[in-house]
């Protein structure tokens, strides 16, 4: 009766099974007392039976306090292990598409060379390595003619074949002094890939010569004058008037004879001196290939 309680309240943080063990550890603890005969002195004293129940119970929480490190001390374990495992998937997943596979593809392909070796087939190339490529002295960039001469130099006695974009275009004669001379040769629109080849007795041609690019344009460059407007009277003042306008990108302007700064948008602008009376302002624009347009202002100074 007396131990009772005490084991109700054990009950309430211990399982199903923990006040059985605690039962069993209270009879050891008693058994290990001094026995006379076959009586226990200390059965009958109430204190030591509350004693060993407090002393199964701080062993039974110091075992679950131990099992609860224990559980800690794992999932940290497992967590380490897991993210180890990760790291060495992805260092062998990286060693595969990189030297495994490719090595692997690369021994496929060797097997197969050995089991069915590829058939060779002997090219016979037209080209000839040692004669010497022509040379093509085109000293421009753009144009706006239609029709160009093409000069240069290549072996003597030879010919030499002039390319437009990989089109055959003409084949003339080299002079003795090296020299030759396409004349009247028709321009694509845009931009044309110009290169020759030399022609030796037996047919063999050379190497192509350096691509020389060449752009044909027809077209006028577009210009258009923002001030002053034609006509425009100025009174007093500094005798200035500001020139400014817009036109293609890359093409030259000049404002009655000198050149002005264009930026990468076409725009341009400059602060240009007046005389007293009448002044003529032009403004003139020109492209790559020399194509040109003119503007003329009429500005009207008076003091």
């Amino acid at each position: 009766m007396g131990i009772e309680p005490t084991t109700r309240a054990l009950r309430k943080h211990c399982s199903t099974t923990e006040p059985l063990r605690l039962e069993r550890d209270t009879r050891i603890g008693l058994a290990a007392l001094p026995w006379e005969g076959s009586v226990l002195p200390l059965y009958k004293s109430r204190r030591s039976i509350i004693f060993y129940q407090i002393l199964v119970y701080l062993r039974l929480m110091a075992y679950r306090y131990h099992s609860r490190r224990s559980v800690k001390r794992i999932a940290r374990r497992s967590r380490r292990n897991f993210l180890i495992t990760l790291i060495i998937i992805a260092v062998l997943a990286y060693s595969t598409v990189t030297w495994v596979l490719p090595s692997f593809i690369n021994s496929i392909g060797f097997v197969k060379n050995v089991i069915k070796p590829p058939q060779r087939t002997l090219s016979q190339s037209s080209e000839n390595t040692a004669l010497a490529p022509p040379v093509l002295n085109i000293p421009y960039e753009a144009t706006n003619t239609a029709q160009i001469d093409i000069k240069g130099f290549g072996t003597p006695n030879s010919k030499i074949k002039l390319f437009i974009d990989d089109d055959p275009k003409q084949t003339i004669s080299v002079s003795s002094d090296g020299s030759f001379d396409f004349e009247k040769v028709l321009l694509n629109l845009g931009t044309n890939n110009i290169y020759g080849k030399t022609i030796d007795e037996r047919g063999s041609e050379s190497l192509p010569s350096k691509e020389v690019k060449l752009i044909y344009i027809n077209e006028k460059p577009s210009l258009n004058i923002n001030e002053p407007e034609d006509g425009k009277k100025i009174q007093g003042g500094d005798k200035k008037v500001k020139v400014s306008g817009k036109t293609d990108p890359g093409v030259q302007v000049f404002v009655s004879g000198n050149q002005v700064i264009v930026d990468r948008d076409g725009n341009f602008s400059i602060d240009l001196n007046l005389d007293e009376g009448d002044n003529t302002i032009s403004i003139k624009a020109v492209d790559a290939a020399s194509n040109s347009i003119e503007i003329q202002r009429r500005v009207n100074y008076t003091p």
